[in-house]
């Protein structure tokens, strides 16, 4: 009789979650739907179309129909790689979504990026200097990074850098040269990273703290490691673990995140094609871009928890 491993069983459990988890988004975004009120073929067709045709228009996209048949419909759908028409454009949703994802990824990847580079030095620093006045400043400067949304940061920075100093563009994503692009993702990345910096910065230094205490530690460097190779070789792997959970849902949010970044700094990608359809109603672009969302940031979950096996062999063999 076949017997799964413990690592099969923890990766079977781990792919199961997330079919689950994408599942129910999708089912709480079409009940969400189905209880705004109006009507949609009126904020498609406008208040001119005749009711015969509208209520034909209401048929053919199938919105007549109970939700689990239209969600059902959509994941088989879906599995072949179809989202959907937009009803405004005529143009696949797919494609749309394709269209518009590097830029919004791009935007999320560089943020996550940025608060590593820099959130994880400041913690491992204020870990080693704990008690120091860099220390308190460290933790100051996270505390504020984390309690003001991106959006907030975003204004602040366009009106300082942009409108006051002129030294980056105050909108879009500039003309096609590589330094006007560049030029145009710095704001937007600088925003949308601060908060993770903080946070990041906060997490790397409680766990190198006790990282730091344990006893492999005082046996490295009762071995005379040198210092840097006892932080970033021994204490820093392990106390990364904690902050590779937050990493992960990071990018993810970072993509929920970059919709109001990108409205804010006149961006094109998801953001502000979801924000359109949820303006204009249009459903088939609003579930397609929702579906991939959390596609997403469930594939990026599920490869973060296989990090942690890497780590923490405890994690997959349930001894955590």
């Amino acid at each position: 009789m076949f017997k799964l491993t413990t690592q099969s069983r923890y990766l079977l459990g781990r792919l199961v979650t997330a079919v689950f988890s994408v599942f129910g988004a999708m089912l709480l975004i079409f009940v969400l739907l189905s209880l705004v009120p109006g009507d949609p073929a009126t904020a498609l067709l406008g208040p001119m179309a005749t009711p015969e045709y509208a209520r034909q228009f209401v048929q053919e996209l199938g919105l007549d129909q109970p939700i689990q048949i239209r969600l059902w419909r959509f994941f088989l759908h879906a599995a072949t790689g179809d989202l959907g028409t937009d009803v405004i454009s005529g143009r696949s949703v797919d494609e749309i979504i394709w269209a518009a994802l590097p830029s919004t990824f791009t935007l999320a990847l560089a943020a996550m990026a940025l608060a590593c580079l820099i959130g994880i030095p400041a913690g491992v620093f204020s870990a080693v200097r704990k008690g120091s006045i860099l220390d308190m400043l460290i933790a100051a400067v996270s505390v504020v990074f984390v309690s003001i949304p991106s959006f907030i940061l975003g204004i602040f920075l366009l009106v300082i850098f942009s409108v006051w100093l002129n030294w980056l563009p105050v909108l879009g994503t500039g003309p096609v040269s590589l330094s006007s692009q560049i030029a145009g993702m710095i704001l937007p990345t600088v925003a949308l990273s601060l908060g993770w910096i903080g946070l990041i910065a906060r997490l790397i230094r409680t766990s190198m703290l006790e990282t730091l205490g344990e006893n492999f530690i005082r046996t490295a460097r009762a071995y005379g490691l040198r210092e840097n190779l006892v932080l970033y070789k021994y204490a820093l792997k392990n106390a990364i673990i904690p902050a590779l959970a937050v990493i992960g849902m990071g990018i993810g949010r970072l993509l929920g995140g970059a919709i109001l970044i990108e409205i804010l700094f006149a961006r094109q990608g998801l953001g502000s094609v979801l924000y359109n359809a949820l303006q204009a109603r249009n459903f088939s672009v609003l579930q397609g871009t929702v579906f991939v969302v959390v596609v997403i940031f469930v594939v990026v979950n599920l490869v973060i928890e296989l990090c942690y096996s890497f780590f923490d062999p405890r994690i997959r063999s349930g001894r955590h």
